[in-house]
């Protein structure tokens, strides 16, 4: 039972005990009706006194949270289960590195909130006029694909498209191997589902998609994490982990991962996946920014043959946040089960609008000619907002090979976290390190987005904010 410091807040170490019991009942980590950590191996797992414990849980069961039963022990008692509160599953956070309200700050902001911290293009970077045409074709198109559910595996049109992009990958699938989800998001929160069960140890990247993070929380997993390095994670730490944890699952970017923009090599690939098979260990590979990319680099599910290896990807970055769509490849057997699962959770698949929006767009030449632009373009805009950083003395910790994201170190003792709050006072949201952290060890790095650089007015507001800092 991984729990916080035996210390509560008021100093005493019977209520650190009993606050770790309530956060674990409070994030479902712990049922109704499930059996508490034995006296002896919660006091050692917490480095308190077998009494201290045995205080806590009669105080605990004196609120009616637990109920003891002679000669077995101590369990959560059966009426108990509150609302699963996601920001109580885990100790308070700054709310200027806690997941959810980044996420609220960057989607809910108004126009004139300027978002250099947001994971998204702007929408004059977008292929407008290609969506558009699209739009009007889907005018003229059957009435049903206006008004039907969609089906359960999503548009054979679309699944045909990306069996070829998959192809391209040397990813060597079929039409019952990959399926369409509501997005890439919910590709994730349904392999999760599949997989997961409440308390089961998921291994992450550090740092990693905040998101990932949020959605764990909600399956009530464990979360660990292993430093990711510019080749990918750091392949030791990573083999010692799995050792010693036994994660079910590794969720990744292997290419341009976010938010550091790494590119995982082909060696670090090789021994991620004879690591994985000898652990039994299941890995999900987010392709999200895949197609930024100027040459592919290897795939951890072309290299595994879609075995261990999940691969789910979207077109929210490249073609449109409000036409969402994702998909799953993998094992056939696994498709299977996860398009039940799709049924009893979303009834059916993705909006067939959504998918014949994008199915138009991917079938012309404009796609391609868009993502030529598109790298060319960050290219540039990535190489000049680099240099305007190091101006300030932020500095990239790597160049990307592609993407719009610069994970970028501070000078000297600067906080990021600070900097961040400092900066949204004026209304510019910015993403700090310490978000994307598990081991909250990135206090002094930024991910910035640099689609977003070009407004006068973000300079100014880093630069009084680095002052802050």
């Amino acid at each position: 039972m991984d729990d916080a410091p035996a210390k509560g807040r008021n100093g005493t170490r019977t209520t650190g005990v009993m606050s770790a019991i309530r956060a674990r009942v409070a994030g479902r980590a712990l049922g109704p009706g499930d059996r508490l950590p034995s006296i002896r191996g919660l006091a050692a797992t917490m480095g308190v006194s077998p009494s201290t414990v045995v205080e806590a849980y009669d105080r605990l069961a004196a609120e009616g949270l637990i109920r003891a039963r002679r000669g077995s022990g101590f369990y959560v008692s059966p009426s108990v289960m509150p609302p699963l509160a996601l920001t109580d599953a885990e100790p308070r956070r700054d709310r200027a590195v806690d997941p959810f309200w980044v996420s609220r700050q960057s989607l809910d902001a108004d126009e004139s909130v300027l978002k250099p911290g947001c994971g998204w293009l702007p929408p004059d970077w977008m292929p407008e006029d290609a969506l558009r045409r699209a739009a009007r074709a889907l005018a003229r198109t059957d009435a049903s694909v206006l008004t039907n559910y969609g089906s359960t595996s999503g548009s054979p049109a679309l699944r045909r498209l990306l069996l070829k992009r998959l192809a391209e990958d040397e990813i060597e699938t079929s039409v019952n191997q990959l399926m369409l989800t509501g997005s890439g998001t919910q590709a994730t929160d349904l392999i999760c589902r599949f997989l997961l069960r409440p308390g089961d140890t998921v291994l992450v990247d550090d740092p990693c998609y905040f998101n990932f993070r949020a959605l764990l929380r909600a399956h009530q997993a464990r979360i660990i994490s292993v430093p990711y390095t510019p080749s990918g994670p750091d392949i030791a730490r990573f083999e010692q982990v799995l050792g010693s944890e036994r994660p079910r699952l590794y969720i990744t970017n292997s290419a341009l991962h976010n938010p550091t923009g790494a590119t995982m090599s082909l060696q670090t690939a090789h021994r991620l996946l004879t690591a994985a098979a000898a652990h039994d260990l299941t890995i999900v590979e987010d392709d999200i920014f895949g197609d930024f990319e100027p040459e592919r680099s290897p795939r951890l599910a072309a290299l595994d043959g879609l075995n261990r290896v999940i691969r789910i990807g979207s077109f929210s970055k490249t073609l449109s946040a409000s036409v969402r769509c994702g998909y799953i490849a993998g094992r056939a057997d696994w498709i299977e089960q996860l398009v039940d699962l799709q049924v009893a959770t979303s009834f059916g698949g993705p909006s067939p609008v959504a998918t014949d929006i994008i199915a138009n767009v991917l079938a012309g030449g404009g796609y391609r000619k868009h993502m030529d632009e598109l790298r060319r373009r960050l290219t540039r805009t990535r190489r000049d907002v680099a240099r305007k950083l190091q101006a300030l003395g932020i500095e990239p910790w790597l160049m990307p090979r592609g993407g719009f994201f610069l994970w970028c170190r501070l000078a000297g003792r600067q906080d990021a976290t600070a900097m961040a709050r400092a900066a949204l006072e004026e209304d510019v949201v910015l993403a700090p390190g310490n978000v994307f952290s598990v081991s909250q060890t990135a206090q002094n790095f930024m991910r910035f987005n640099v689609a977003h650089m070009s407004e006068p007015r973000i300079w100014d507001v880093l630069r009084r904010a680095l002052k802050a800092a």
